[in-house]
């Protein structure tokens, strides 16, 4: 009995052709290209929470109309959105500013609260007597104010450029730092009957608000628009003539791109860090001035709801310029108002954190080019 040998496969007639991407890095980007992620990634973001939503047995459109009227439906709410927008604008551009020299501060709320303080102590210290002019006491409360959220910003600034600390996780322990710091001047020397909050501002440290023209214009009646509003608006244009006309803006946006150039041109990026992150905390400290003299008028232990950890997300979305950071200020302003609106009050979050990391992920398209490839296997 002999043995048969096994059969052999059959020749292939020919290969199949197939498919396959691939991620090529990009060498330059596109002007238009980083609107267009920003927009896609929006979009997406609205679409993914959409679905949650749905599958939680919400209707999305109907919340997201919602979420319009409440914030933008009347002169009334928009002047609420605009209200809750101020403090987003100013400590969005402290962390655009920062993040333009890859500078990570994330310490926004922390410099926020300090210029709180800050404000507050003209007022309950006093620094100046009771009485003054507000034409004194506003622009000291100001000064204050961003005095010490500089100085707050300059600590892990300081310690970058000195020592090489992780500027993360230094921004990040002195936001505790400065709410502990906080919580002991209201509850303890400016407490109100041993609440944790100071006795209410003199009329003279309020910043002006559009319902107080009301007598000569009728329709700013009820309106709660501050001066606040003006300051970041003025910010915005400061920090982009900065960024973008002068020879301090260059080197932050040299830094940013390449540090060892910037060395190797001579610039001072020690000098520069310390600078840097002073500004931010400044920014950030006036942000907290407007609060406690255009909204509370009084400091209190809860005086934001988190706008120096919502900056972060404000930059991003406004790709750290100054201009777009207007805009998205207001834009998650509304998603704040909207937030006492709406049950469960965690929506307009879930909302935010799906934008942020619908925004992170785009960041694919910016840095890599996608091909599709014809291969035969």
């Amino acid at each position: 009995m002999t043995a048969t040998a096994p059969a052999s496969r059959p020749a292939r007639a020919g290969r199949r052709p197939g498919w396959s991407l691939r991620l090529e890095r990009r060498l330059e980007v596109p002007r238009w290209l980083p609107v267009a992620t920003t927009a896609g990634a929006l979009v997406a973001a609205l679409l993914i929470s959409g679905a949650v939503l749905w599958i939680a047995g919400g209707n999305p459109v109907a919340i997201y109309v919602h979420i319009f009227r409440s914030s933008f439906g009347s002169l009334g709410v928009l002047s609420d959105t605009l209200v809750k927008a101020t403090p987003l604008i100013l400590t969005g551009l402290a962390c655009a500013l920062a993040f333009r020299m890859r500078l990570w501060n994330i310490g926004a709320e922390g410099q926020f609260l300090m210029g709180a303080w800050g404000a507050s102590a003209v007022v309950l210290i006093p620094i100046v007597p009771a009485g003054t002019p507000s034409i004194i006491t506003i622009p000291l409360m100001m000064v204050a104010g961003m005095l010490c959220g500089a100085a707050y910003g300059a600590i892990p600034g300081f310690l970058k450029a000195v020592r090489g600390v992780n500027e993360i996780i230094v921004t990040l322990m002195l936001n505790y730092v400065a709410l502990l710091w906080l919580s002991y001047w209201v509850f303890g020397p400016w407490s109100e009957g041993g609440f944790q909050l100071s006795r209410p501002f003199p009329p003279e440290a309020w910043l002006p608000r559009l319902s107080d023209a009301a007598e000569a214009v009728p329709a700013f009646a009820g309106l709660t628009v501050h001066l606040g509003l003006v300051f970041g608006l003025v910010a915005a244009i400061l920090v982009r003539f900065y960024l973008f006309r002068s020879r301090g803006g260059y080197e932050v946006r040299l830094i940013g791109d390449s540090p060892r150039a910037a060395r190797y041109a001579g610039i001072d990026v020690a000098r520069k860090t310390i600078v840097v992150f002073a500004i931010s905390g400044a920014l950030a400290g006036l942000a907290g001035m407007s609060e406690v003299a255009g909204v509370v008028h009084r400091l209190q232990q809860v005086i934001s709801p988190g706008y120096g950890f919502t900056a972060i997300i404000v930059a991003y979305i406004a790709k750290l310029h100054p201009y777009g950071v207007v805009v998205a200020a207001i834009a998650f302003g509304a998603l704040i108002l909207a937030g006492r609106e709406i049950q469960p009050s965690g929506i307009p979050a879930m909302i935010q954190g799906i934008i942020l990391f619908s925004l992170i992920a785009s960041e694919v398209l910016l840095r890599y080019r996608i091909r599709l490839e014809r291969r035969v296997d």
